[in-house]
Formats: C-alpha cells, sequence, structure tokens
C-alpha cells in the first residue's frame, strides 16, 4: 500500500501569509514596540466581563438563535435608528456575525456569482480580494486618491460595467483614517441609483471619528441604505477585537440571501458574549466618548511624531495614522515600504504596516501606518525609539 497524499490544485494559489502576521511575529522575535497590527493592548471594561460571567452562570451557553440573540439585534437597532435615523427590523434585518471579516465573506458569497464584478476602493483591507475571489467573482480595482485617499468618482463611474455586482467601501478608512463624508455618499448615491449595484459598506471604525468630522452611514442615506450590507464591530467598539463579534444591518430581502449562507458557514455566535454585549449596550456611554478616548491618544502619538522626520497624514478616523517616510534617511537608500517596515522593526524597535500591502499591484507611495490603540506608556516607548529618526 503506497500511502500518497494526493496533489491538490490550489483555490487560492497567490494567497500567502497576511503582512499583518509576518510583522507581528517579526516585531515578537526582535522584541519591538508592535504598532502594526490593529489591536488594542489595554483591558476592556471590567464590566462587560462581569457581565459575560453573569450569563454563563445563567446557563446561557447553548446554541442561540441563528440570527443571534433577540435582546442584542434589539440593541444594534436601536442603536442604528438613533445615530443615523434609520430602522432596521431586529427581527428580520439585523444579523449577528462571528466579526466583521466572516460578515464581508458571508455577504460577497450571498450575493456574487461566477463572473460577476465587484469594485474594491485601493489601498483596501486584505479580506476583500480573496473574499470576491473565492467566490468566483472578478474583483475592479480602483484607487482611491494618494496623498489624501479621497474616493475618485470619475473612476468609479468608468469602472461599473453592465457586469457589476457590487461595490465595497469603507469610512471610516482602513489603512488611511481618512472619512467619506456626506457629499462623497451622496455622489455615491447619485452613481448608483440607476443600477441594481449591491453596496457593502464596511463601517467597523464608525465609533472612531474625530472632531470636527462626523461618521456618514450609509444607513443615513434612503438610496444607499436600500441596496446597502452595512458591516460593523464590537471587537473595535469596546476593545475586544478577540471575541469577533460583528453586526449586519441590511434590507429584508438581502438579509434572507445574507442568512442563507450564513447559517451554513457559521449558524451561531457565542451565546454568552451576545446575551453580555446586548446588556452592555443599556449604557450608549462607552461608544458615545469613544472618539474622544482615541482622540486623545492619536493627538498624544501625532505630537510626538511631528518631532521626527516622518510626514504626518491627516487621522480623521480609526486608530491607524499614516506617515510619509520619503524625507527619512536610513543607512540604505531607497528602501521600499516593506523593507523600511522591517528595518524598523529590526534597527529602531518599532513595528509598522507598509501600505503596498493593502495594493494589489503593490503600489509604493512612502506611507506606512501605524496603530495607536495602545496604552499611552506603550505610545510613548515607541516614540523615545522613533525620536532619533
Amino acid at each position: 500500500m503506497n500511502a500518497r497524499t494526493p496533489n491538490l490544485v490550489s483555490k487560492a494559489p497567490n494567497m500567502g501569509t497576511t503582512i499583518f502576521t509576518v510583522m507581528s511575529a517579526l516585531a515578537a522575535e526582535k522584541g519591538a514596540v508592535n504598532l502594526g497590527q490593529g489591536f488594542p493592548d489595554f483591558h476592556c471594561d471590567p464590566r462587560l466581563l462581569d457581565l459575560v460571567d453573569d450569563a454563563m452562570r445563567e446557563g446561557l451557553n447553548q446554541y442561540p438563535p441563528m440570527t443571534g440573540v433577540a435582546p442584542l439585534r434589539e440593541a444594534v437597532s436601536q442603536k442604528i435608528e438613533t445615530l443615523y435615523g434609520r430602522h432596521y427590523d431586529p427581527v428580520s434585518e439585523i444579523t449577528v456575525t462571528a466579526g466583521a471579516t466572516q460578515a464581508i465573506l458571508t455577504t460577497i458569497l450571498a450575493i456574487v456569482h461566477p463572473g460577476d464584478e465587484v469594485i474594491v476602493l485601493e489601498p483596501c483591507y486584505d479580506s476583500y480580494v480573496p473574499n470576491i475571489e473565492l467566490a468566483g467573482g472578478v474583483v475592479v480595482r480602483v484607487p482611491l486618491t494618494p496623498g489624501t485617499f479621497r474616493p475618485d468618482f470619475d473612476k468609479i463611474r468608468a469602472a461599473i460595467s453592465p457586469k457589476t455586482r457590487a461595490i465595497l467601501i469603507n469610512s471610516p478608512h482602513n489603512p488611511s483614517g481618512m472619512i467619506w463624508s456626506r457629499q462623497d455618499m451622496l455622489t455615491l448615491q447619485e452613481i448608483l441609483d440607476p443600477t441594481d449595484i449591491i453596496l457593502i459598506s464596511d463601517e467597523v471604525y464608525e465609533h472612531m471619528v474625530y472632531a470636527p468630522n462626523q461618521h456618514w452611514s450609509a444607513a443615513h442615506f434612503a438610496g444607499l441604505a436600500a441596496r446597502a450590507f452595512i458591516v460593523s464591530s464590537f471587537g473595535k467598539t469596546y476593545h475586544v477585537t478577540g471575541w469577533k463579534i460583528g453586526t449586519v444591518a441590511a434590507p429584508a430581502a438581502l438579509t434572507a440571501e445574507f442568512r442563507k449562507v450564513h447559517q451554513f458557514n457559521v449558524f451561531t455566535v457565542n451565546t454568552p458574549m451576545q446575551h453580555a454585549l446586548a446588556r452592555y449596550m443599556a449604557d450608549p456611554k462607552p461608544y458615545l466618548e469613544l472618539p474622544a478616548f482615541y482622540q486623545r491618544k492619536r493627538d498624544l502619538f501625532r505630537e510626538g511624531l511631528a518631532h521626527t522626520k516622518f510626514k504626518l497624514l491627516p487621522g480623521e478616523g480609526t486608530y491607524f495614522q499614516c506617515v510619509d517616510i520619503s524625507a527619512l534617511s536610513v543607512p540604505e537608500k531607497n528602501l521600499s515600504e516593506a523593507d523600511f517596515c522591517k528595518w524598523l522593526t529590526t534597527e529602531i524597535g518599532v513595528a509598522a504596516i507598509p501600505l503596498s500591502a493593502f495594493y494589489g499591484g503593490g503600489f509604493d507611495q512612502k506611507v506606512i501606518r501605524f496603530c495607536f490603540a495602545k496604552q499611552d506608556t506603550t505610545l510613548l516607548s515607541a516614540l523615545k525609539k522613533l525620536k532619533g529618526l
């Protein structure tokens, strides 16, 4: 008998390990301050943990409904209506997901047929393109304006074809921190109005928008809401990224299609954590105060970077700060963004992420991204190391 593992033709021959995993591993190896991967290094509110413990001890440990526990869907519906002025039926239009990444994959699997085109705006979060390709869709890349990362609506219009099935937008934007304005959303609504194009609106950083800016959800606009899957994340909002719990809000007809896929690739999401989140949401203070919490960290970090040769790009939202590295002098000239980040991690002791990793073609504009969702001591330690640059 010849024991042999069959040869497998890969469905994803071009997919490798994500840059986030690579840089986090390098940071750990070198003992560097990790400002690369986007997660907090501080604890969540202990009250939230107590609520999880309460739910577990109450016996809420078995399968919840496939769509999510009713109290959490109701709390999410109420929050959206209060903040954005649109009511979503918690029974038929709100679904609890295993994080925002699953929400986006499930949405794409539910709506994209082989050969359908999906517009993505680059730079973009690294899961978007593989999700589309795994669904058999065709990725249509449209660049955001270099430097400002604002949408170029002429290029978006030009990218639309009879095969366009969906467009994926992200505001506040990872990696740049750019915020779509009200006029941007109105322009998108006008462009999509005569089409049947679905909007996937990734709004996981919705509560990290800094004065005087405002988050304009797709839910604010009737023409967009009618065609949109709106994705959010408790992990980002409540400092519990490892819990992997998110939500999708969409009109009932779209939600019905979403749930057909959701029930077979996830089915349900952690029960006691859902109940804890529902109870925690009774007080809106944590998410209403989040912008001020992170704006103070952003300002602390930006003030420190101002004493270096990094050129600060605008930081309107998210917990990321992008900087232009072109004015820095390093031992090796003309390093790519990726090589610069490796040098910075190894030699200076601070990890960052190259923006080229968020482009399909590896577009290198001498810009890197730091995450400031860290304790002040972590940020000050990083700034001390960066001060010599």
